[in-house]
């Protein structure tokens, strides 16, 4: 494929012209942050990409603003521009940044102690409000949703003596390795991305499409699942909503093979109180919620 120099694009679009559109762009970008330029050039001595997480430099910009204020759905950046911030952490901020009542009782709790190593009140009330949200008796609590993840299924291989986990094509939970396989051509092959794995995670991953209850069921049938891993409605490859009746379907599925049903809800739970298995009425086995849960903390 040869990079095209005058010659029209689809829709139109003149390579030269975008080209000075985007020089245009990234000058005006720079001139406009010189405070967060500095800070993420100081930052890259000792912080790869100038970034606390890789990702974060994965804008399209030539440097990561550098943020100052995080407060209510507006950001502050290190050169004193408010931004509407439609990000939110990634839901971690689901209900705006530093609400009041949560920043008062982390600073309430930080004053009294914040890792003692052993549980308290709080802790008691917490597994009866999950209860009551989400329906689920038992909890455990994680670090991360990523964690969460990675320990339910270890669980559930340890009590089925099963092997074999199910996601969906496309699908994101986190970075637990196992889940970094895609369907390509119709054959699953570990992702690119993944980098520095040594096992081969096609031998205990099995992948099918969204919404496919054949090929659910056939994967399924061959009595070696230990749980299937989704999410209610993904979100990772835009949003792809489950088809009437499906999760019905999926979960009778599963049931019949003797396999468990974990929902991820780290992303969906933003479709209200209990997520989306709440609102739906669905009835997984395990349940996996974070970001906005801990108030932006882990």
């Amino acid at each position: 494929m040869t990079t095209p120099t005058t010659t029209e694009l689809r829709h139109g679009i003149r390579w030269d012209r975008a080209q000075d559109l985007l020089s245009r762009e990234v000058a005006a970008f720079v001139q406009r942050n010189p405070r967060s330029q500095a800070l993420s050039q100081r930052a890259q001595a000792h912080l790869m990409f100038g970034v606390p997480l890789h990702w974060m430099n994965d804008w399209g910009t030539p440097f990561a603003l550098q943020v100052s204020k995080a407060q209510g759905v507006d950001i502050t950046d290190a050169d004193g521009h408010t931004l509407v911030d439609f990000c939110l952490g990634d839901t971690g901020a689901m209900f705006g940044h530093a609400p009041p009542v949560v920043a008062q009782a982390i600073a309430k709790q930080a004053a009294q102690g914040m890792t003692a190593m052993l549980g308290g009140e709080d802790a008691a009330v917490v597994g009866e409000l999950l209860h009551a949200h989400f329906g689920l008796t038992h909890w455990q609590f994680a670090m991360t949703a990523t964690d969460a993840n990675r320990y339910v299924l270890r669980w559930l291989r340890a009590a089925s003596g099963r092997k074999k986990l199910l996601v969906f094509n496309g699908c994101y939970h986190g970075t637990i390795e196992d889940v970094f396989v895609d369907l390509i051509d119709g054959v699953p092959t570990q992702r690119d991305s993944l980098l520095g794995q040594v096992h081969d995670l096609t031998q205990h991953t099995v992948v099918v499409e969204f919404n496919d209850l054949v090929a659910l069921e056939d994967a399924l049938a061959k009595g070696d699942i230990a749980c299937v891993l989704a999410e209610p409605a993904m979100t990772n490859i835009g949003m792809v909503l489950p088809d009437p009746g499906f999760w019905e379907a999926a979960q009778a599925l599963i049931k019949k093979h003797g396999a468990a049903l974990v929902l991820d809800e780290t992303h969906t739970i933003s479709y209200g109180p209990g997520g989306y298995t709440r609102a739906h009425g669905l009835q997984p086995d395990a349940l996996v919620v974070g970001k906005p849960v801990g108030g932006g903390l882990p």
